[in-house]
């Protein structure tokens, strides 16, 4: 801890989180189970707004397109399957279906 904070981190101030806490190992099994649920809640915040607004879905395109790209980039980085991808799409789309064909594969 003294490294960290002799770098100006971990000062003790209110607030302040502990940067030396996200050192911690993360098991890649916790880190594929982290990126799905981050995914699903985005989809689901992203067709919630969709249908909350009645905007078209052309108007939050670059949103849905955003999340696709971050699904391809997490796949592309060994953080997420392409078949959990597919699984997570493709129930977003049953749910809500304005997202079935925003995913850029």
């Amino acid at each position: 801890m003294s490294s960290v904070r002799s770098r100006g981190y971990g000062s003790g101030m209110a607030g302040e989180g502990e940067p030396d806490r996200n050192l911690t190992g993360m098991t890649r099994r916790a880190r594929t189970e982290r990126t799905e649920r981050i995914l699903v809640a985005r989809l689901e915040e992203l067709a919630l707004v969709l249908e909350r607004s009645g905007a078209p879905a052309e108007s939050v395109g670059r949103l849905l397109e955003s999340a696709s790209v971050a699904t391809i980039n997490a796949i592309a980085l060994n953080l997420l399957s392409e078949e959990a991808a597919n699984e997570i799409w493709s129930g977003a789309a049953e749910r809500h279906p304005e997202l079935s064909l925003r995913r850029a594969a």
